[in-house]
């Protein structure tokens, strides 16, 4: 079993500063071992779908939550979740929308498409690390996936 295929989580996020602060909370809570932080949607795309690659990875080892940025390079992040919820193999994995974006077309959109939460990151620092940590604890360690 390849590194990849011990995934839990993929921060699919293009802004440095956000994903270094995201992994820093989820490090806090002891969850940051197996995070994979991809920087656009196409990349996002190949890492689920195991192409390009990732075509070396296996389909079924699903990572247990998707943290989604909006605003993403080559593909947006409202197109990669309609292509993860619209997959039968894919559709049940947990996708949190982690963005600056409060324009309610996309949290409409967002909530159309499937997404399981819609997060806008606080601008402070301190909300943003308490956010992102207590989001990775619900969903890793709270909530109860079909297996």
């Amino acid at each position: 079993m390849s590194d990849f295929d011990k995934v839990e989580i993929i921060l699919v996020e293009d802004n440095p500063h956000d994903a270094e602060l995201t992994l820093r909370a989820l490090k806090k809570r002891g969850l940051a071992n197996n995070v994979q932080v991809l920087q656009d949607g196409a990349e996002a795309l190949d890492f689920v779908f195991c192409a390009g690659q990732y075509s070396g990875r296996k389909i079924c080892a699903l990572p247990k939550l998707i943290l989604l940025d909006l605003k993403l390079p080559k593909v947006d992040g409202l197109e990669v979740l309609r292509r993860i919820k619209s997959d039968e193999r894919t559709r049940a994995i947990p996708v949190v929308v982690l963005t600056s974006s409060q324009e309610e077309q996309d949290i409409v959109e967002s909530y159309k498409l499937g997404v399981n939460s819609y997060i806008v990151k606080p601008v402070d620092f301190d909300k943003f690390f308490d956010a992102v940590s207590d989001l990775g604890l619900y969903w890793l360690l709270l909530n109860k996936a079909p297996a």
